[in-house]
């Protein structure tokens, strides 16, 4: 089962090279380990030459000692020199402003102040602004070249929903004492389920007024079928195309008012489905709703039997 353990199979060993003659030497003058020629060299990597032939430089650390220009020591080396550069460029620039120091104290004209070469640039609000930028142009271009799509095919939340508000929800109940018969208290008016408040114009929605009834109600039938007195109900069924579009009319008329304004959304307690819809106050189309619901009640009926 040793393939089990190790199904790559065993490796060749490494073996030091033939060709290198120049071995180690002890005390002795015998080579450490083993002295065959084919043994397991000592040196880590196979072929590497145990005779440092490189030339040597000062050690940047320590002046009195040399060390290899070999290939493991050369970061050392290139980090020491260019830190030598930054201290000779830091040394000049010294010099220059003790030299420019000395001319205004002297009262000569000179140029604006050279900043520090070797200062360390710290990243500003500008610098993280810029950051975040080009990182936001990175991300919608990569995800149009990926997706196709500049926000990677995800939908856009509605930012209005994390502003605070002062809306709330009400119940049929609590709807109904902003009717206007306390002057005391604002007018809210209710269409499909959303609340607007209708206070500065009293003498329309107050008591007296030409759409008193709507006031402290949810009236939407009322504002599709145009039945003022009937149909001062949120019961929408059965309502017509055309009906429900003056629906939808009258709610984006109030949402985009300047003069008034949203205040919350009412709750309904359900609508019984098997209940008789409201009827028109119109004969002709209360006829033609009654054949609607006939229809929809046997398309009902025969779905309920298929399943």
């Amino acid at each position: 089962m040793s393939w089990i353990l190790n199904p790559e199979g065993d490796q060749p060993k490494r073996r030091r090279p033939e060709n290198l003659k120049d071995f180690p030497k002890d005390t002795e003058g015998k080579p450490p380990g083993s002295e065959a020629p084919d043994s397991a060299p000592t040196s880590p990597f196979a072929g590497f030459p145990l005779k440092d032939e490189y030339p040597t430089v000062q050690d940047p650390s320590d002046p009195t000692r040399q060390v290899s220009t070999k290939q493991a020591n050369r970061p050392f080396l290139a980090y020491a020199q260019y830190r030598a550069e930054r201290e000779k460029a830091h040394e000049e620039w010294l010099k220059r402003k003790k030299e420019r120091e000395e001319k205004l104290a002297r009262g000569e004209k000179v140029g604006p102040e050279e900043p520090d070469p070797t200062a360390e640039v710290e990243v500003g609000c500008m610098g993280l602004l810029k950051f975040i930028l080009y990182a936001t142009l990175f991300l919608l271009l990569a995800g149009k070249f990926f997706t196709g799509s500049f926000l990677w095919e995800m939908e856009v939340p509605d930012l209005r929903q994390f502003i605070p508000t002062d809306q709330r929800l009400f119940s049929e109940g609590l709807l109904a004492k902003y009717d206007g018969s306390d002057p005391e208290q604002p007018i809210y008016i209710a269409i499909d389920g959303e609340v607007y408040d209708v206070s500065s114009n009293r003498r329309t929605y107050g008591p007296g007024g030409s759409y008193h009834m709507m006031a402290g109600k949810d009236a939407a039938r009322a504002y599709g079928t145009g039945c003022f007195q009937t149909h001062l109900t949120h019961d929408l069924r059965g309502l017509t195309e055309s009906e429900m579009r003056g629906v939808e009319h009258w709610k984006k008329f109030y949402t985009d008012s300047k003069k008034y304004r949203k205040v919350g959304r009412v709750s309904h307690p359900p609508i019984d489905p098997a209940s008789p819809w409201p009827e028109h106050c119109d004969p002709k189309k209360a006829e033609a709703a009654k054949e609607r619901e006939q229809q929809a009640a046997r398309a009902g009926a025969a779905k309920h039997q298929e399943l």
